[in-house]
C-alpha cells in the first residue's frame, strides 16, 4: 500500500511539473496574456478540469514554484544559532544567497531566470497573485517569531516587515539586471541595500524581538 502511495504521489509531481514547464514555455513564448488555460492544457495533453485540479488559477502555473520558499524566512529564525537576532539571521542568509546569485534574491542573470522575472515583474496578475503566497509566508514567519514574550500583534508586524524587505530587495536587483548589469556588477549595490534595509529593521525590531539562546 505505501509503494502505490507513493508511486501516485511521485506521478502526481511528475505531471504538476510538467503542466507548469509547460505553460512557462508558452507564457514566455508568447506572452502571458496571450495564453489561455485552454492553450496550456492542449499543449500538456491533459483536459482543463485536470489542469485545475493542480493549479487553482492561470497565475499559479507560473508561482507555483515560490510555494517551496514559503516557509524559508521561517526556518531561517527557527535554526538561528544562540546570540543571533531574527533580523540578524534573516540578514545573513540574505547575504549568503546573494553571494551565491540565488535567484529567490533577484540576483542572478542566468537567462532563463531574467527572463521569468521579467515575466512576473511585468504581468499586473502575476504580482497581485503573488500577495496570495506573500500572505502565506507572513503567516509562517510570524508563528516562527510568536513566544511567550512575544505577542501576535508583535510577531505579525515584524514578519510583514522582514518578508517585505526581502521582496523589495529581490525586485530592485532585478532592476539592475534588468537595466543592463550583470550579477556581479551589481553585487555590490545590492549587498550595500541589504545591509542599510535590515540595519534600519534591527533598529526598531531587536528591541521587540528576542536574542537565541542555545
Amino acid at each position: 500500500m505505501e509503494n502505490t502511495t507513493g508511486l501516485r504521489e511521485n506521478k502526481k509531481l511528475r505531471t504538476r511539473r510538467q503542466l507548469a514547464a509547460t505553460a512557462l514555455e508558452l507564457f514566455l513564448e508568447r506572452g502571458f496574456d496571450a495564453v489561455s488555460v485552454a492553450d496550456v492544457a492542449a499543449a500538456a495533453e491533459v483536459s482543463k478540469p485536470t489542469l485545475f485540479r493542480y493549479f487553482p488559477s492561470k497565475e499559479d502555473l507560473v508561482l507555483d514554484r515560490f510555494a517551496d520558499h514559503q516557509d524559508e524566512a521561517a526556518r531561517i529564525v527557527r535554526d538561528r544559532s544562540a546570540g543571533r537576532t531574527p533580523v540578524g539571521a534573516v540578514h545573513a542568509h540574505f547575504l549568503a544567497a546573494l553571494a551565491e546569485r540565488n535567484p529567490i534574491t533577484g540576483l542572478c542573470d542566468h537567462p532563463e531566470v531574467l527572463a521569468f522575472q521579467q515575466l512576473l515583474y511585468t504581468t499586473a496578475s502575476l504580482e497581485k497573485r503573488l500577495a496570495h503566497y506573500t500572505d502565506r509566508e507572513v503567516e509562517l514567519l510570524a508563528a516562527a517569531l510568536e513566544t511567550e514574550s512575544v505577542p501576535p500583534l508583535t510577531a505579525r508586524l515584524a514578519a510583514i516587515h522582514l518578508v517585505a524587505v526581502r521582496h523589495e530587495l529581490g525586485r530592485e536587483n532585478w532592476r539592475r539586471l534588468a537595466a543592463g548589469q550583470s550579477a556581479d556588477e551589481a553585487h555590490p549595490a545590492a549587498v550595500a541595500d541589504a545591509d542599510r534595509a535590515f540595519a534600519m529593521l534591527a533598529d526598531g525590531l531587536d528591541k521587540a524581538l528576542p536574542i537565541a539562546t542555545a
